[in-house]
């Protein structure tokens, strides 16, 4: 059964608790409540592969393949983390009285913390003081660039998540108006573009006839084409109202939507670094890290990372690691272009199990 829930619940949630309230609403059209009877087993025809599950009402026993029991309540310290995260594997689980659990896609989660906690990041600061408006910026964090929805199936759900701070600082908002024609048919192509509001429609001329391809709305892309393929524009999109876009120029475009060269590694070539000197590099917020921090780990969580350049030993060798490698990726990439030797979690703390810590 999926019921609502109340916008409160969720931001008692980590890492949830650190959104917006906005952020929050868009990440409410994303989780699925189910209630449990008592003495049913919620995991026994919905298993937890890829998700965030939490319990936000009641009492759940779990079974663990180690045999402990434990009983988690909605009101404690436990149930503000997703349940079995990095812990022994359930072999059961029952509700003790009529409960609720929350779930959530792990990766759609995963990329929105990645994308909020480095919108608050020191690498957007030098856009803000040239513009002089530190609400352009925001705007444009606010922007269905940044969309939930976006974040999961748009654009730039597979943006590698090293280059996020240079695409913030480089994305440029541009007010348009009806009948204007934003790229042309056999241009060469120079913007990638995102509608943040406003309708527009890409036209083709067909026998000499403009032939309409489609039609283009808030949150639609349009222009990637011939950046990526090296040709002239096959089309062109003419705005059928007022409206603001976003753009990339090309070069960066072709940048920011490759991978960086960083330094990946296994969670056993690690282990075998921090023995030698090595130290773990947690780029979470301090709730996660406190929560089920690696042996020796020190924490800096990844919007205060820049703040640590100076700090942070250079002689030192890091391996950044967060839940599933965006952030330490973006951490990494931040710390080695100030000279630090540092290296990242191949696929995060979610490809290591509980006992592999040991």
């Amino acid at each position: 059964m999926n019921e609502m829930i109340d916008i409160r619940v969720l931001a008692a949630l980590e890492p949830i608790s650190t959104f917006s309230p906005a952020r929050l609403r868009e990440l409410l059209d994303y989780c699925h409540v189910e209630t449990l009877q008592p003495g049913q087993d919620p995991f026994a025809d919905h298993s937890m592969q890829g998700q965030s599950v939490y319990l936000v009402r009641g009492e759940l026993e779990l079974v663990y393949e180690d045999g402990n029991h434990v009983v988690i309540r909605a009101d404690s310290e436990w149930a503000r983390h997703p349940i079995g995260k990095r812990q022994p594997d359930i072999r059961s689980a029952k509700a003790l009285n009529r409960a609720q659990l929350l779930r959530v896609d792990d990766d759609l989660l995963d990329r929105m913390v990645t994308w909020d906690q480095f919108a608050h990041h020191d690498d957007i600061k030098p856009q803000i003081d040239k513009e002089g408006s530190e609400a352009a910026v925001r705007r444009l964090l606010n922007s269905g660039m940044f969309s939930a929805e976006n974040l999961n199936h748009g654009p730039f759900a597979h943006l590698p998540p090293a280059n996020i701070g240079k695409l913030l600082s480089r994305v440029e908002a541009i007010a348009v108006w009806e009948k204007d024609a934003i790229i042309r048919e056999g241009e060469e192509g120079d913007y990638y573009y995102l509608i943040e509001s406003g309708r527009a429609q890409v036209t083709r001329l067909v026998g000499g006839v403009n032939l309409v391809l489609a039609e283009l709305k808030a949150g639609d892309v349009f222009g990637e084409e011939a950046l990526i393929s090296e040709t002239k524009r096959n089309a062109t999109v003419t705005m059928k109202s007022n409206g603001v876009l976003l753009r990339l120029k090309k070069q960066d475009f072709l940048e920011l939507m490759k991978e960086p060269l960083l330094h990946r590694i296994s969670f056993e070539e690690a282990k075998k670094k921090v023995a030698q000197g090595a130290v773990w590099l947690d780029v979470r917020h301090p709730p996660e890290y406190r929560y089920d921090k690696l042996a020796g780990a020190i924490n800096v969580p990844l919007n205060d990372i820049r703040n640590a350049i100076g700090v942070l030993n250079k002689s030192t060798s890091y391996i950044a690691y967060c839940q599933s490698g965006r952030r330490s990726a973006a951490a990494a990439f931040i710390l080695a272009q100030a000279g630090y030797d540092v290296y990242v979690l191949e696929n995060g703390l979610w490809s290591v199990s509980k006992g592999r810590q040991q």
